[in-house]
């Protein structure tokens, strides 16, 4: 299903023959996709950056529903998107090429695709060092959080739904970066067997499956954001929920979705995040320790 770990596409127009060499280090970046910029401050590249798609630092906020021309205005050397963008906004990149500037798409489909995502990141701006020593830490960190869980997990992991739609009752797209938060925290994902939305990190499971689950679910876990604003309180009212029993017996958590579905550092946030609800007692000792 995801065969390719990292999906970039690279359009060039400084001239129609251009080839980008790599060498180039872009110093003026418009960044349409929060992941981008996020990651790029984290790696210490923060001040290439002259327009982002949310607010940050008091950068110009622009999207890709912008008109090329206001996104040229800000004179960016690079523009940086995600390879959604060429259908959701297909004229956007065109364009954009047409006016001189340069665009490159990027975005992991999974978390194997982390590292050479970052390291992409880093090429561009001139921070490959910093992104590999990012990567380093992510890693390492990583490999410490998932030791506590498998201490916690002895017993067998906790069996889990985790929520990204409510109102279509869609889950987690197998592979996804939530889906790879809820393993490295130690938890079975009951609905792995839905099918992706158009590849995307949504799937369909409907309510009918999710009601099915009954006595099987520990937790009840939903994404909480932009794309799903959700309550507790909604959950818990939605007619059929009540048979599971994590729902009867309030096991029902929300997590930030930034924190579970962006490809940046702060998944390993969500990873605690979701491990603690999972496993409190286990990560209660650890974060005394």
């Amino acid at each position: 299903m995801f065969k390719r770990l990292l999906v970039a596409v690279l359009l060039i127009c400084l001239s129609p023959l251009a080839a980008w060499s790599g060498e180039k280090a872009y110093s003026r970046v418009v960044s349409l996709y929060a992941a981008h910029a996020e990651n790029l401050a984290a790696m210490g590249a923060a001040n290439v950056l002259v327009g982002v798609n949310e607010p940050m630092n008091g950068l110009p906020v622009v999207g890709a529903r912008d008109s090329a021309e206001a996104i040229a205005a800000l004179r960016p050397d690079l523009v940086l998107a995600r390879p959604m963008h060429r259908a959701t906004q297909p004229g956007l990149i065109e364009q954009l090429t047409r006016l001189g500037v340069t665009v490159v798409c990027l975005q992991p489909a999974s978390e194997a695709g982390l590292d050479e995502y970052w390291l992409e990141l880093g090429r561009l701006t001139g921070h490959e060092r910093e992104a590999r020593a990012m990567c380093e830490n992510f890693r390492r960190d990583l490999d410490a959080v998932r030791a506590t869980v498998a201490k916690a997990a002895g017993a067998g992991r906790k069996r889990v739904f985790f929520e990204s739609i409510h109102r279509q009752m869609k889950t987690i797209s197998p592979g996804s970066m939530a889906d790879f938060v809820l393993q490295a925290a130690g938890g079975d994902n009951l609905a792995r067997d839905a099918e992706p939305v158009s590849g995307t990190n949504i799937a369909s499971f409907g309510l009918e499956r999710v009601v099915a689950l009954g006595d099987s679910l520990d937790v009840y876990l939903a994404q909480k954001g932009t794309m799903n604003p959700v309550s507790l309180e909604e959950i818990a009212a939605t007619p059929g929920l009540s048979a599971l029993k994590a729902v009867r017996e309030g096991r029902v958590f929300l997590v930030d979705e930034a924190l579970v579905s962006r490809p940046t550092p702060r998944l390993l946030e969500g990873v605690r995040a979701v491990a603690a609800i999972l496993y409190p007692e286990v990560f209660a000792q650890e974060a005394h320790k």
